[in-house]
């Protein structure tokens, strides 16, 4: 057996055992595929966890960064209070589109609210409106960008929250100091914004898997 098959077969175990999927999840995949996004949506128990992490914050606002079609929204979402709020941002139009059906059907569409265009557009227009502090944000989208990201994130965010920071292993290109790939450069830029912030305590972890070899960054809001 290959060590991805294994990754895979433990991941089936704990997602059958764990994290059950359910029709509106099954579906938000399906469509999504159905309509031609890339397969790279979260694993059903990172969306778990994802889920899980939000209800131990307590949150009641929720901001997402990368929507895609709204799997992992849909995992968040069900966190919240009844009079919770959920922002998540889309660069694709069609991605949107998908997103506000998937979460239509998962009944989540009167607590999330899918903004379309670039995040650091989107983002200044979301500060001006002066929200409450987000309890919990999850950064998924381009990875070029993910200092900006997590910089904007500590805007949006008060003492006690907790910031998510996506895909950070790129297969183990993260370690090298001379890659010219920008997501690896930007995946290190945010890691070591984490790193030297003195509102921020934050740790990372590699994860194996069914979406292969990754992981993720988490950050407090300690001040």
């Amino acid at each position: 057996m290959s060590e991805s098959q294994r990754w895979d077969d433990v991941d089936d175990y704990f997602t059958a055992l764990l994290a059950p999927a359910d029709e509106a999840l099954e579906a938000a995949l399906r469509d999504s595929d159905a309509e031609g996004l890339p397969p790279i949506n979260v694993a059903a128990n990172q969306g778990k966890l994802l889920q899980l992490l939000a209800q131990v914050q307590g949150a009641r606002n929720i901001l997402e960064i990368g929507t895609l079609g709204g799997y992992s929204t849909i995992w968040l979402g069900r966190a919240l209070p009844a009079d919770g709020r959920l922002v998540t941002l889309e660069y694709d139009g069609k991605h949107a589109e998908v997103a506000r059906r998937n979460l239509a059907r998962a009944g989540l569409d009167t607590i999330a609210e899918v903004r379309t265009g670039p995040a650091l557009e989107s983002l200044p227009k979301l500060a001006d409106e002066n929200p409450e502090p987000f309890d919990l944000v999850f950064i998924d989208a381009d990875k070029v960008n993910n200092p900006h990201y997590v910089e904007w994130a500590l805007r949006l965010t008060t003492t006690g929250s907790l910031i998510i920071v996506d895909n950070v292993v790129r297969e183990g290109a993260v370690t090298d100091p001379d890659s010219t790939d920008p997501s690896v450069r930007g995946t290190r830029a945010a890691l070591q914004l984490i790193a030297e912030h003195p509102r921020l305590s934050g740790t990372a972890v590699q994860t194996v898997g069914s979406k292969g070899y990754d992981g993720f960054a988490l950050a407090r809001v300690v001040a």
